[in-house]
């Protein structure tokens, strides 16, 4: 196979792998604790407020709801992870996706925190790292976690990419 070829296939097995146990993490802590994990209807109505030229809300749960939200919502959410994956094996190259090691997933997967931090919380209408929410050191404590175990999914997912796919 084509070395970009591979690239992107892994990439998007990777990232939607890792996405999927972070979301497995979400169902696990809603199901054992009752913690609520982002609506990613919101991400949507958020994305789908761009166009109209809006791209901080001061509250987006009370902005307008955008047609089709959910399903938008949900196609970014695993498209990012899908990103993330690819820079994550930007860095680290095609080989580690072929021969895996934990310590660069964990670390790609705490540094993607920054993206809820800085961008999509403040434009969430929560301020940077969720410092206008009733509990901000639980938010972010939970931010963490959550991406933490983003990048569990990124070793475990690329440890099954080259358990099935060897080079």
């Amino acid at each position: 196979m084509d070395e970009q070829v591979e690239f992107v296939v892994r990439a998007a097995a990777i990232g939607a792998g890792a996405t999927a146990v972070m979301d497995l993490w979400g169902l696990f802590l809603k199901l054992a604790f009752a913690i609520p994990s982002l609506d990613y209807a919101w991400v949507g109505r958020w994305i789908g407020h761009f166009p109209r030229g809006r791209f901080a809300h001061a509250n987006i749960a009370q902005a307008p709801r955008i047609r089709g939200e959910t399903p938008i919502g949900w196609v970014a959410h695993y498209a990012i992870g899908i990103v993330f994956a690819a820079l994550l094996m930007g860095v680290w190259g095609l080989d580690w996706a072929r021969h895996p090691t934990l310590l660069p997933a964990l670390l790609v997967g705490m540094s993607t925190v920054v993206a809820p931090f800085f961008l999509m919380q403040p434009a969430f209408g929560a301020g940077i790292a969720a410092s206008k929410t009733p509990n901000p050191h639980t938010a972010r404590l939970r931010s963490l976690m959550t991406h933490l175990s983003f990048g569990v999914g990124l070793y475990v997912a690329a440890l099954l990419s080259a358990l099935l796919f060897p080079v």
